[in-house]
């Protein structure tokens, strides 16, 4: 169960027709013990904030965390992370005050968004709704920059590092979070200029060509 101590992350304020460098963003990736989200829980998560359209490193943020329960071997293939990596990390019911700060009156930049927006929603609190409409999958930006349309979720030809090479972002440590948030954010500054028809995209545009459920 949620902490109910931790408050939920504010919300950001919508306001119509404003620049896209006017949001306040931060990319998140929760690397996880599976993908049962009734059960698994996260092991590591990165946090990477993005203002004025421009990356901001020095607020970043990585985090192990000391799950309830071993990573299974099929995530460990994936992150790497393994029982005894996770034994001294805080549990993330010590970890949920810092991942709350980083969110806090931001929009979410993911890659495939139900991931992050189902594991948030059992953590916060909130149903995964409600984390969608704050939140850009910004593998429907990439979708929509190379002139196809976003698709129904699971489908395949958009992994994070085949993309990101596509585009010329660079790729330093596959599946370990905090990277792979610094790669959709990077992701997200060049795919803001490539969004047919938007020369110079608001706000609003970003939200509803990457939304993960926002509507206008």
């Amino acid at each position: 169960m949620p902490d109910r101590s931790i408050a939920l992350p504010e919300a950001p304020t919508r306001t119509r027709g404003v620049g896209w460098r006017d949001g306040r963003y931060v990319a998140l990736d929760f690397e996880t013990t599976g993908l049962d989200y009734r059960q698994d829980t996260v092991v590591s998560f990165g946090t990477v904030p993005v203002d004025g359209g421009r990356v901001l490193m020095r607020g970043a943020l990585r985090q192990l965390i000391r799950p309830h329960l071993p990573p299974s071997p099929r995530s460990q293939t994936i992150h790497e992370l393994r029982p005894k990596d996770l034994a001294e990390a805080p549990s993330l019911d010590e970890a949920r005050a810092s991942l709350r700060a980083a969110l806090d009156g931001r929009f979410l930049l993911v890659w495939f968004a139900e991931v992050e927006v189902n594991f948030l929603s059992g953590i916060f609190g909130g149903s995964p709704r409600r984390w969608r409409r704050r939140t850009i999958d910004v593998r429907n930006l990439a979708m929509a920059a190379a002139g196809e349309p976003a698709g129904a979720e699971g489908r395949p030809g958009y992994p994070l590092t085949g993309t990101a090479g596509r585009w010329g972002v660079p790729v330093a440590d596959p599946h370990e979070a905090l990277d792979d948030a610094l790669v959709a954010a990077q992701l997200f500054l060049v795919l803001t200029g490539k969004l047919p028809g938007l020369s110079d995209p608001t706000l609003r545009d970003v939200l509803r060509v990457g939304g993960a459920g926002w509507r206008p």
